[in-house]
């Protein structure tokens, strides 16, 4: 079985930023139609279950770890759970073949379990909303929970599922809001939007949910958001040189949380790691030097010969595109009529360059160079 991808880690995804000015571009939201403000449309998961509690009184939830490792909670044992699997049958065909992301969970006293396998496992099944009416994906969430854990673990799951619901369906409202036209290409402004964006954002998470369900679901989200205005500001200080911007973001990323403070520090070992390899490519007497200097960077014996490999075909390429384009001038001053011209310019590739691919690369940079 696979898990869907998209709801993996969504707080390492490479459009952050954009995720900060348009209310977190990696969070499912709801078409138009489920989203509208309209009393008369607007669904809710209290539509499916009367009893839902108002928003803000989960008394007696469980907050797990709000992320692996967390040192502040340990993780409570779990009593009960949903299933892994919708089985063989899904009731949307964009889930056949996966497992379920995420899980909601009750403690031994029957409590709601709340942690970021609790946001996976609603957006798991709301990603289905436009292949599916939204009420039925709900029902799918309400029929899970009552089945999977105590009633009042159930209750407290759709109770949380319809503070989620209003949270979606107000932050698409607030990224709806324009820019100043006037004022778009000014870097300072666009420093100013994301912070106020990422404030407002936090602000309307605090104003729908309890501090322990906002926590759990968007700690981890929240702290690389920080994390990034920060990096973002230090970038445009302009009284601060190159040492001193490099130790204030060493610092704010020894303040990310674990898990993300390890995988932003691989991050930034493989990039350094690439812009190393790229400039032994680029410096490099010959291709097997490169490919032998890979090799003792780290780089397997396979793919620096695969590097080699396409230098060495560069190399010959460029030897034999500088020769085309000397026969190529001596025929731009053959007195021939355009459309011989054309053909013998094209009888000229292909004598200097066999091979289709190679063709395709002299046309390309004949091209570029004109």
């Amino acid at each position: 079985m696979r898990h869907r991808p998209l709801f993996n880690r969504r707080w390492l995804s490479g459009i952050a930023l954009s995720a900060l000015v348009a209310g977190s571009a990696m969070w499912f939201l709801l078409p138009e139609s489920a989203t509208t403000t309209s009393p008369d449309s607007s669904l809710r998961a209290s539509d499916l279950d009367t009893q839902v509690q108002p928003a803000r009184t989960q008394a007696g939830v469980t907050t797990g770890q709000t992320w692996p490792g967390d040192p502040r909670l340990s993780a409570p044992k779990v009593a009960s759970r949903t299933p892994h699997s919708l089985g063989d049958s899904p009731f949307a065909g964009s889930l056949a073949g996966t497992d379920i992301d995420g899980a909601l969970k009750a403690d031994r006293n029957g409590a709601l379990i709340v942690d970021l396998e609790t946001r996976d496992f609603f957006d798991y099944f709301m990603s289905t909303v436009g292949e599916v009416p939204p009420e039925v994906a709900l029902e799918q969430v309400r029929a899970l929970a009552y089945a999977s854990l105590p009633e009042t673990a159930a209750k407290q799951a759709m109770e949380i599922l319809d503070q989620y619901l209003n949270f979606k369906e107000q932050a698409v409202l607030m990224q709806r809001r324009p820019l100043d036209p006037a004022r778009q290409g000014d870097p300072a402004y666009q420093r100013e939007m994301l912070h106020q964006a990422f404030a407002e954002l936090r602000q309307l998470r605090q104003s729908i949910f309890t501090p322990e369900v906002h926590q759990a679901f968007f700690g981890l989200e929240e702290a690389y958001g920080e994390y990034t205005l920060a990096t973002i500001d230090l970038a445009s200080r302009e009284d601060l040189g190159t040492e001193a911007k490099a130790a204030l973001a060493t610092w704010h990323r020894n303040q990310l949380p674990a898990p993300l403070r390890d995988t932003e520090q691989q991050l930034m070992a493989s990039q350094q790691e690439h812009r190393e390899r790229l400039e032994i490519i680029e410096t490099a007497d010959s291709a097997e030097a490169a490919g032998q200097r890979l090799i003792e960077r780290g780089m397997s014996p396979e793919s620096a010969s695969e590097v080699t490999a396409f230098l060495t075909e560069r190399k010959e390429f460029t030897e034999r595109f500088e020769h085309l384009q000397s026969a190529l001038t001596q025929l731009e001053t053959s007195g021939l009529a355009p459309q011989d011209a054309a053909s013998q310019a094209e009888e000229l590739i292909q004598r200097h360059f066999p091979d289709q691919k190679l063709q395709t690369w002299a046309r390309l940079q004949l091209l570029s160079s004109n």
